[in-house]
């Protein structure tokens, strides 16, 4: 049984598998980090060496598991919480700007259609209203790889230039 003093410094379900926050990928080896094992390693079966001298490679002594499962592999540090705050921000203003043209769009409806032909309009209003959530979805999927900063840049980007200015104009009970 704990003592009474250990159980106040922790929680029922500390061990919990499903609370990791992940790690941090560990950084690959360096030429420096070679040189200070020092040795020579033969290539694996099936490669073949390339160049001068090429014949052994300089690197760590140890043989790589062969059976090291591909999910024991670090994956992708975890978005931080700033991170995924802003994205969430983000999401919402898009969200504002999505509901936006719909309000705003259709509120202009009945004057814009004396200028173009009901269905030009109805094509317009409609790719207005799905041009914040494909900008966003855009950025999202295009900005996997790059880093947080890039994504939210382009994101920015789009809050500025997907305004809804009919909504922003005239509001929804405007002249």
């Amino acid at each position: 049984m704990s003592d009474r003093r250990d159980d106040a410094l922790s929680w029922d379900g500390d061990d919990d598998p499903t609370l990791d926050a992940g790690r941090a990928p560990v950084a690959p080896p360096t030429a420096d980090d070679d040189a200070e094992v020092g040795g020579a390693v033969e290539l694996p079966e099936g490669f073949q060496a390339v160049g001068k001298g090429a014949a052994t490679v300089a690197g760590p002594t140890t043989a790589v598991d062969a059976s090291a499962d591909a999910g024991d592999a670090p994956g992708a540090a975890p978005l931080g919480n700033v991170a995924l705050i802003t994205l969430g921000v983000l999401g919402g203003v898009y969200l504002l700007w999505t509901l936006g043209w719909i309000v705003g769009g259709l509120r202009l409806q009945g004057t814009a259609e004396f200028l173009v032909a009901p269905v030009a309009y109805q094509v317009a209003l409609w790719l207005a209203v799905l041009a914040p959530p494909l900008w966003f979805a855009t950025v999202f999927v295009l900005t996997r790889g790059a880093k947080t900063w890039l994504r939210v840049v382009w994101l920015l980007a789009g809050v500025v230039l997907l305004v809804p200015w009919p909504f922003v104009m005239i509001g929804t009970v405007g002249q």
